[in-house]
């Protein structure tokens, strides 16, 4: 089991990994060991999620979601399987985490007397500026 917040949580049987040969590090051990890690995770049927976290994390996964709802991670960084497997349980967890934080709604505020008199200020000075730089009728 994953321990992802203190409300979520992931069984082992909802995470696929498969072992593929890695492009990274490690010279010719790349061409014999599978070490890449290939990380599924099946976003739209998976229980230990819930809707709101769920509709996060698809909008969050981007173009490492399939049209069937699966979240792709493939991690080949590191030369073992061991370490990549790890590297790309960590960031499951840490893109589920980042699903799982509410977004601050925005409520609209008006602008302060204070704010709008700067501005307008500013504006005129602006203003000013630039018509002291135009050329007047018969100073040539």
């Amino acid at each position: 089991m994953i321990f992802v917040t203190h409300r979520i949580r992931l069984e082992d049987d909802e995470i696929e990994e498969s072992f593929v040969r890695s492009s990274g590090p490690g010279g010719q051990n790349v061409n014999k060991v599978s070490t890449a890690v290939q990380l599924r995770f099946d976003v739209a049927n998976s229980p230990s999620l819930p809707e709101d976290v769920r509709e996060r994390l698809v909008k969050l996964a981007g173009r490492r979601l399939t049209q069937e709802g699966v979240l792709i991670i493939i991690a080949q960084n590191h030369r073992t399987q061991e370490r990549n497997r790890q590297e790309a349980r960590d960031r499951l967890v840490e893109l589920i985490r980042q699903a799982a934080v509410r977004p601050q709604l925005r409520r609209a505020t008006r602008p302060t007397l204070g704010s709008k008199q700067r501005r307008l200020e500013g504006k005129s000075k602006r203003s000013a500026t630039k018509a002291m730089r135009s050329t007047k009728p018969g100073f040539d």
